[in-house]
């Protein structure tokens, strides 16, 4: 539950970063495609995408992700907005996340493949590990908290986003450097992949309980089965199947494992 403990000047400090980096990682695609520099998301995902790709349609989450992103952003600078722990533990972990998926863009746009997927498990990473590790806390929050609604959901959704578009953007780096290794074939690669994406996720779902964390993989992951049901069938149809497992997975570990949880009341 958040506290209504104010900030000290440190933590406001803080909290100001947060923001610059969400106002960075919003403003970074805006300012490229009114600019038209680089390759375009589309463009850098085209040139390696023969192994696993997602329809273009499914980037739209990103309209979504970056509104969690600034909403929590801007609740923090609100003068009604307490400290608490959980503020305070993952303000570090956000400010290295915004400013990694607004340098993505950056790096993407100047066809940086190696450097594209340095930057995105990195984002990754950095939000993922702490939110897991205050994964008891997220659980306990009650369910109109602000910190469950505005924080933890907001993160919740972009680490579910980057857990798919990670594992994707290093199949599309290798297939385009001609670097996949020939012990699989492409598609055995590519299942592997979604295979390994819905474990991570039904795990990560078990510790979080939030259905934020694995919609945005099932939407990726439908995505990939619109775009390759006719290229290549396997793969299309093992992510649908991926996508609806996953689905129900969550369902139930998020509802059914609730009454588990210990809730402030």
């Amino acid at each position: 539950m958040s506290s209504i403990v104010r900030p000290n000047p440190r933590q406001r400090t803080r909290r100001l970063l947060v923001l610059v980096a969400a106002v960075f990682a919003i403003m970074v695609p805006v300012a490229q495609n009114l600019a038209g520099w680089g390759l375009t998301q589309a463009e850098f995902a085209a040139d390696g995408d023969s192994t696993l790709r997602v329809a273009g349609y499914a980037f739209s989450i990103w309209g979504l992700i970056y509104l969690g992103v600034i909403a929590y952003a801007l609740r923090l600078m609100l003068p009604q907005t307490g400290e608490s722990p959980l503020i305070g533990h993952m303000a570090f972990p956000s400010i290295v996340a915004f400013f990694g998926i607004g340098m993505w863009i950056i790096v993407a746009a100047l066809n940086l493949k190696v450097a594209s997927v340095g930057v995105i498990f990195a984002s990754l990473l950095a939000l993922l590990i702490p939110l897991l590790l205050a994964s008891r806390a997220i659980r306990s929050l009650p369910l109109r908290d602000g910190d469950r609604l505005f924080l933890a959901w907001p993160l919740a959704a972009l680490a579910g986003w980057l857990t798919i578009a990670a594992p994707l953007n290093l199949l599309t780096t290798a297939t385009a450097l001609d670097a996949l290794p020939a012990m699989l074939s492409p598609t055995a690669w590519a299942i592997l992949a979604i295979v390994a994406v819905v474990l991570v996720a039904l795990a990560v779902t078990w510790a979080l309980r939030l259905m934020a964390y694995p919609l945005p993989i099932a939407w990726g992951l439908i995505g990939a089965f619109v775009a390759e049901q006719e290229r290549n069938p396997t793969v299309g149809f093992t992510a649908l199947a991926a996508a609806v497992l996953l689905i129900i997975g969550a369902v139930m570990l998020v509802f059914r494992l609730q009454r588990g949880v210990d809730r402030a009341r």
